[in-house]
């Protein structure tokens, strides 16, 4: 991917944001148009089924993995590079934080992502709950809540000062990660065809998965020509969130890959649901339901930022790369979810639905 003649017209810091954009419209218009949210997966497996909701986070999750691994294979990024590799890991982060997150975006009814694809439909409870999520993350990285954070990081964290690949941890072949990814999406369309799902709605539900690839390779190809380091990322929306908030609030703000991503999310998903005709203006429907939202916000900022990454970061993005921290994240944001449904929702089945 020859992105020089760009980098030589816009500068580094342009085309970050430009790359930014383009992997979150792509991100936006496939998340709306495929309904993709960890929240409703999670919620559905806890009910005892795997239907349309579980069928399209599967394939999501397994087209990032397939289409990640093959890039890598083919010498477009390297996993190795990446930030989230290259840094110290978490396992006390993961564990706590996920669980925080999982419960958080049970409440909210919906992950940080969701809620920005919501918000930009015209869901006012959205646009709150994802201002919430936003302020925690900023105070959880740099703000009041941030030694409490640091504290429970340092409890437990991956030797040799950078995270653990799982695949070189295992002595795995190269190609274990593609054909895992094949796999597991071979799973998800036969789960998916079972559940009759239309091959549009598998379309765009790879496309998310797609868009992740999209930002790694990106980042990547950037690193590779740019004069200043350049960090190797992917779609995530806990640290981005936190950095848009303040790119609005300091008089010289950094332009980067995350500055395009959160507004790149909104602009797809608005366009993706301004041609279907689905710009709706919703609120919340009274004060206890907005209370939760603002618990679970308030929860999903924390933990997300404590695990490493939200349920698009840790769960999609960094397992894509087979980061050990991010999948224990993962796992742990669906048993929190899974154990907050249980013990609040199911007993009434009263909740209003925010998807």
């Amino acid at each position: 991917m020859d992105i020089l003649p760009l980098v030589e017209t816009l500068g580094e810091t342009h085309t970050a944001l430009i790359l930014g954009l383009l992997t979150g419209v792509l991100f936006g218009f496939s998340a709306q148009r495929s309904a993709f949210c960890l929240r409703a997966a999670t919620v559905e497996f806890a009910r005892g089924r795997m239907g349309t909701r579980v069928s399209v986070w599967l394939l999501t999750f397994s087209t990032a993995i397939f289409w990640v691994q093959g890039a890598q294979m083919l010498g477009l990024m390297r996993a190795s590079d990446a930030r989230m590799m290259a840094v110290t890991g978490s396992w006390s982060g993961a564990i706590i934080g996920g669980l925080m997150f999982g419960a958080g975006m049970v409440l909210a009814r919906g992950c940080s992502g969701r809620l920005l694809v919501l918000a930009a439909t015209g869901n006012l409870r959205s646009v709150v709950s994802g201002l919430i999520f936003a302020v925690v993350a900023q105070m959880s990285l740099h703000g009041w809540l941030a030694p409490l954070r640091n504290n429970l990081a340092a409890l437990w964290v991956t030797p040799g000062g950078k995270n653990v690949d799982l695949l070189a941890a295992l002595h795995l072949p190269d190609a274990t990660g593609l054909v895992f990814g094949a796999g597991l999406a071979v799973f998800a369309i036969f789960v998916s065809l079972r559940n009759r799902i239309s091959a549009r709605v598998l379309v765009f539900a790879s496309g998310v998965g797609f868009a992740v690839a999209v930002g790694w390779i990106s980042t990547f190809a950037l690193a590779q020509v740019a004069f200043d380091p350049v960090q190797i990322e992917s779609a995530t929306f806990t640290r981005p969130s936190a950095n848009m908030l303040m790119f609005f609030l300091e008089e010289n703000p950094v332009i980067e890959f995350d500055i395009g991503l959160v507004p790149g999310v909104f602009f797809g998903a608005f366009l993706s649901a301004l041609l279907r005709g689905e710009l709706i203006f919703q609120g919340f429907q009274d004060a206890d339901n907005m209370k939760r939202a603002m618990i679970g916000a308030a929860l999903m900022g924390f933990g997300g930022m404590l695990a490493g990454g939200c349920a698009i970061g840790a769960g999609v993005t960094g397992g894509s790369i087979f980061v050990a921290t991010a999948w224990l994240a993962l796992f742990c944001m669906w048993i929190g979810a899974m154990a907050t449904d249980i013990l609040i929702d199911q007993p009434g089945h009263h909740a209003p639905s925010f998807t």
